[in-house]
């Protein structure tokens, strides 16, 4: 004969927010699509001449690796570590694109052709230029529950 089962009730806990809808959605595949352009380019430009402009190609393949960690740390931000190396990368990136950008107007003989990040990203539209910061925007705004509330120091 069995025994009736009795079961305590669980506290009912809500689910946690998913960091991947709306804005962080499109944010992660503008970067995506980025990375999958940077990569293409940088490939076939280092393959068929990278004699040609060594400098502006290896920069593009720099950007291109930028991107894929960008993105990579974007999708995996609610990991503290992860939300980390995404401050980093995003950070590295703007940092690119103003440097490198700048050069490119100051300094033009040494682009014989064009990177992802010359001229702040003229040749994609500026997207290079405005995405760090809309990147930093968001990661500003979607903290790790971790990283968001500290834990307080004990009184002594």
């Amino acid at each position: 004969m069995t025994t009736p089962h009795t079961s305590t009730p669980q506290p009912v806990t809500p689910p946690a927010p998913k960091r991947m809808t709306g804005i962080g959605r499109v944010l992660v595949i503008v970067y995506a699509v980025l990375a999958l352009g940077a990569t293409g380019r940088s490939l076939v430009q280092i393959i068929e001449r990278f004699d040609h402009a060594p400098l502006a190609f290896t920069l593009s393949a720099a950007s291109a690796l930028v991107y894929i960690l960008a993105t990579c740390a974007l999708v995996f931000s609610a990991s503290v570590a992860w939300y980390r190396v995404a401050w980093v990368a995003i950070c590295f990136e703007l940092v690119g694109v103003l440097a490198i950008g700048t050069l490119s107007l100051i300094r033009p003989d040494l682009f014989p052709e064009p990177t992802v990040w010359s001229f702040y990203g003229m040749g994609y539209v500026f997207i290079p230029l405005v995405l760090p910061f809309c990147g930093l925007w968001w990661l500003l705004t979607h903290r790790p529950a971790a990283v968001a509330a500290p834990e307080p120091v004990a009184a002594r």
